[in-house]
């Protein structure tokens, strides 16, 4: 006859194997070093507001259509399935805290992060997230990302009319808001570095005190918030930036710092003339400099001269950005990026010495990276690098 009462033995045995695991775990984390710097926190998890029954935009979109549709077009929506960003989050080198500011909320990170051992930032202490919602992680920057804290909803009006808790908070709502991720410059290790530091530069230029981010990248727009409700002053939601895609099927909304004054050509042209053109860009809009954020940001202002053959007799190309040197130390080697209101020309000249008919090709391009940078992250062919803010072709006889 079996002794079925070896229960308690078997419990005994589970429970000082779970104590000795415990007191384990507890010397590996003897030396654990709290989080101490802002970049190193998500936002807490968030309770849904009463009235609500998600925190996803989508579940916002119900009600807030144009508001939702236009969020869908940032690139804040992309912010967590950019692929740039994702090859970035693949590399070893990638610390815990980059995935902060593309999904900010803590209810979109599956891990909670309790502290560093022994302060390093390459073992941090990962608790499972109870709260982790995938679906809301792929929405990236999304509308509880700004509008959600402490069981409330924040606008910037307070109003009773919606059928959820909502707070008034327009301190929040500001270009605070904005610089907590768009002004982060700190050196992480010596060949990992944070540099956008687009408000440094807006503090350090002329429209500091005057207009802010949300002045430009969310245009000031009379019109309903949501459908009968009546129309008030609302805010574009797009957060028109560069422009450059992170889908090759979506159309982002641009906002351009940068006005482009281009020259005339000559019609005709004699042999042993110079062939001379000149093209005046100037950051007359932006309050930052330009290109402003991730340091692989780029313009390319390019010339090219064409015969009759369409083969190339002459041409020239001028970079604006930074160059960096990341490999073993990270350096800035030069930045040329404009000042705001600051102005260059930049010309074009060739010596005729052949009759025919010829065609000046002009164009500025903003570029998100290299095409190197992005083999190296392994890219595919179809990820946008670049778009054309300006083109224009002119045609001259050389008799």
């Amino acid at each position: 006859m079996k002794n079925n009462d070896s229960s308690p033995i078997l419990i005994f045995v589970l429970g000082f194997i779970l104590l000795s695991f415990i007191q384990c775990k507890e010397e590996k984390y003897e030396n654990v070093q709290p989080l101490q710097n802002t970049w190193d926190f998500a936002i807490p998890n968030q309770e849904l507001p009463e009235g609500i029954a998600s925190l996803s935009s989508k579940q916002c979109g119900v009600c807030h259509q144009t508001h939702y549709n236009e969020w869908k077009l940032s690139t804040h929506a992309q912010a967590w399935t950019d692929k740039q960003f994702q090859a970035e989050l693949k590399k070893e080198t990638s610390p815990f805290m980059c995935i902060n500011c593309h999904i900010p909320l803590q209810n979109q990170q599956e891990y909670i992060i309790k502290g560093l051992i022994d302060g390093d930032i390459y073992k941090p202490i990962k608790e499972l997230n109870p709260k982790f919602d995938y679906e809301l992680q792929q929405e990236g920057i999304n509308c509880a990302s700004c509008h959600v804290r402490d069981g409330a909803i924040i606008g910037p009006t307070g109003t009773t009319k919606a059928p959820h808790k909502t707070v008034k908070d327009t301190e929040h709502l500001s270009r605070n808001l904005c610089i907590s991720c768009h002004n982060v410059v700190a050196v992480i290790t010596p060949d990992l570095v944070c540099s956008f530091e687009t408000g440094d530069e807006w503090k350090d230029g002329p429209y500091f005190g005057k207009k802010d981010c949300k002045t430009c990248h969310m245009e000031p727009i009379t019109r309903e918030i949501v459908p009968g409700y009546g129309e008030r002053l609302s805010h574009l939601h797009y957060f028109a930036g560069s422009g450059i895609p992170k889908i090759d099927t979506l159309a982002t909304k641009i906002l351009n710092g940068l006005v482009i004054y281009p020259s005339e050509l000559k019609a005709k042209h004699s042999i042993n003339d110079s062939i001379t053109y000149s093209l005046t860009v100037k950051n007359e809009l932006a309050g930052h400099r330009v290109p402003t954020g991730d340091p692989e940001r780029f313009f390319l202002i390019s010339f090219q001269l064409k015969n009759e053959k369409e083969e190339i007799v002459s041409e020239k190309t001028d970079r604006i950005g930074e160059h960096w040197v990341w490999h073993p130390e990270a350096k800035k080697l030069s930045d040329n990026n404009f000042y705001p209101n600051e102005e260059r020309t930049f010309n074009f000249s060739y010596l005729a010495s052949e009759k025919g008919i010829f065609t000046l090709y002009v164009a500025v391009t903003k570029h998100r990276l290299s095409k190197e940078h992005a083999d190296y992250n392994k890219l595919e062919k179809d990820y946008p690098l670049f778009i054309t803010i300006f083109k224009e072709s002119y045609i001259t006889h050389l008799k």
